[in-house]
């Protein structure tokens, strides 16, 4: 491995800035791991300045629902989701918020969820990032804002929706590898009527009345279901049952092997983290803790690609681009920049979430757009947000010739190492050779300097995560 240093910060994080390298090598990787997996302990001073930006996210979801800005609310959330990502110090936190953000996908902006959706971040997903599956699987299921987008709320023992009960199987716990059939679904179904929401402070409220009663079947899980009052108790024990199940466990194991080792890890791997969660009731650190232990994870450098959306927070990171002093327009500006490479966050509109592989991000149109994102942001095109002056980007003293000044502005910026054909090409756009000496008149120097950054971005190395 070229460095475990900077493979930590562009897995464990958004990717490597000056300071999260510095800190991780000061640290060490074991205590810095540690560190991150105890965020509340992390100060962090940026985002908390930043937050009161958006005063809606505070709400509550009564007053949240009778207000007639809720398409801003949302907005505001992913607005918010982009800052953290950029600059958090709470980096894994803000990773592993996008990893279950995935997997327990409730889309924002959508019709359903304007007054609940941001709750469901804070109360679900972030709550429960570095817990334990099965709370968060029973907080997110219970959810106003899954209810509606599921329509689990519609739901009643006369005309069971089977739209949640089905995702709960396929998607959020156990998967199509389990074997669950027709009938489970119905069951699943069944078992989740009577969970609703109050159509008028947008809140989750139990109507026993609405709850389908009977004996339940879904794979291994049996139960009377007596009552109706008794249903939401039977709800919870049936999640419960799911988030521990041996598939549940394998499925949670894959989705983080493949966020943070390869988009197709080891069979080995999977088992020993799969084990690992269930050795200890559904909690997250410990397999993030055997994760990062791991040879497979050390081992892996380059053999994930990051995503449209890393790749836009990445560069933010590498060029040391800062908040906005004031307001939120260049925060805004981001989160359209996002829409234009094809991943706002949060935003993917089926309930499986967005993809995190190489293969779902492939594309002519795709690569033109990052190209033209990064040129955006080394010619600081966004005026609201806080740039550095491009100097910090060159090296002091200056290197003596063109081939030297590439490869330690990609150090700079954290790109692995390019190769003689890609120094040699971007020496010909500026109409230079590789030999040739730098100047300190020369144009790559200053007004053309955007384009040196842009182009060692562009490149597949920086693609890495």
């Amino acid at each position: 491995m070229s460095d475990p240093v900077l493979h930590l910060a562009r897995r464990a994080a958004w990717g490597p800035t000056p300071e999260l390298v510095a800190e991780i090598r000061a640290l060490g990787t074991k205590a810095w791991l540690d560190r991150q997996l105890r965020p509340a302990a992390i100060p962090d001073p940026q985002v908390d300045a930043l937050l009161p930006r958006w005063p809606q996210l505070g709400w509550d979801i009564p007053t949240a629902t009778r207000s007639t800005k809720g398409w801003d609310t949302m907005v505001a959330l992913s607005s918010a989701a982009l800052a953290r990502a950029c600059w958090s110090r709470r980096q894994l936190l803000e990773v592993l918020v996008d990893v279950w953000s995935n997997a327990l996908n409730v889309t924002n902006p959508s019709g359903e969820v304007w007054g609940t959706r941001h709750r469901y971040d804070r109360d679900v997903i972030r709550k429960h990032a570095l817990g334990r599956f099965d709370d968060m699987l029973v907080a997110a299921i219970t959810h106003p804002a899954m209810l509606r987008f599921l329509d689990g709320a519609s739901s009643n023992r006369w005309q069971p929706n089977e739209n949640l009960g089905r995702e709960l199987l396929e998607l959020h716990t156990v998967g199509r590898a389990s074997g669950y059939t027709e009938r489970d679904v119905r069951d699943s179904a069944r078992i989740l009527t009577g969970l609703s929401v109050d159509w008028d402070r947008g809140t989750f409220v139990y109507r026993a009345q609405d709850h389908w009663t009977g004996p339940v079947r879904v794979l291994g899980f049996r139960h009377p279901n007596a009552t109706p009052a008794g249903g939401r108790r039977v709800a919870e024990a049936y999640l419960r049952y799911l988030a521990h199940h041996p598939a549940t466990a394998l499925n949670v194991a894959r989705r983080l092997a493949v966020r943070f080792v390869s988009d197709t890890p080891s069979a080995g791997l999977v088992r020993m983290l799969a084990a690992t969660y269930r050795r200890n009731k559904t909690s997250i650190v410990p397999v993030l803790r055997a994760l990062f232990g791991s040879a497979e994870f050390w081992a892996s450098e380059g053999k994930k690609v990051r995503t449209p959306f890393e790749s836009l927070v990445g560069a933010v990171r590498a060029l040391g681009i800062a908040p906005p002093a004031s307001g939120t327009q260049g925060v805004l500006g981001l989160y359209w920049e996002s829409s234009n490479l094809g991943q706002p966050p949060l935003a993917w509109p089926r309930p499986d979430g967005y993809p995190d592989v190489a293969a779902a991000w492939t594309g002519a149109a795709g690569t033109v757009q990052r190209w033209t994102t990064h040129l955006g942001l080394a010619g600081q095109w966004n005026r609201e947000l806080g740039h550095p002056d491009p100097k910090s980007w060159l090296p002091s003293p200056l290197p003596g010739s063109y081939a030297a000044l590439i490869d330690a502005v990609a150090a700079r910026l954290f790109v692995p190492a390019l190769t003689d054909r890609q120094r040699a090409a971007i020496c010909t756009f500026f109409e230079r050779r590789p030999q040739d000496p730098v100047k300190q008149t020369d144009a790559v120097l200053h007004w053309r300097l955007a384009h040196l950054v842009a182009l060692i971005l562009d490149t597949p190395q920086a693609v890495l995560r």
